[in-house]
């Protein structure tokens, strides 16, 4: 069976294509948010527990090494719905409590911290 050479060519370049990888600003803005909770006050809720700052930024970065090993994320809007939003094994989404402010889904809190992030960055 003979293929032609344009199919041959769409065949070549197709892995290029769907393995697409964060741009430098998005690894730079999923790395900011991954971080936005250190130093904080704030908890993370995870599957009906509450955990503070060092595990919620372990958790997500496992999390979004998996995604990037899967070829699964290229924004830090994908990195918010696919890894910080909900749990992968429950469904159950995550929530975030800070002192004085309230408790709050953490897709909520974390598009909040991207868009601050974005406005002050030129």
């Amino acid at each position: 069976m003979k293929h032609s050479p344009l199919l041959a060519l769409a065949l070549a370049l197709a892995p290029g294509v769907a393995s697409a990888a964060p741009s430098a600003d998005a690894r730079r803005e999923i790395a900011q948010l991954i971080g936005s909770l250190d130093g904080s006050q704030c908890q993370f809720q995870r599957n009906g527990s509450w955990y503070g700052p060092a595990d919620a930024h372990s958790h997500l970065q496992r999390k979004y090494d998996y995604l990037l090993k899967k070829d699964m994320v290229d924004t830090a809007e994908q990195f918010i719905e696919r890894a910080a939003s909900q749990s992968s094994m429950s469904g159950k989404a995550y929530r975030i409590r800070c002192p004085g402010q309230p408790e709050q889904t953490s897709a909520a809190w974390f598009g909040a911290r991207l868009q601050a992030l974005r406005q002050r960055t030129p």
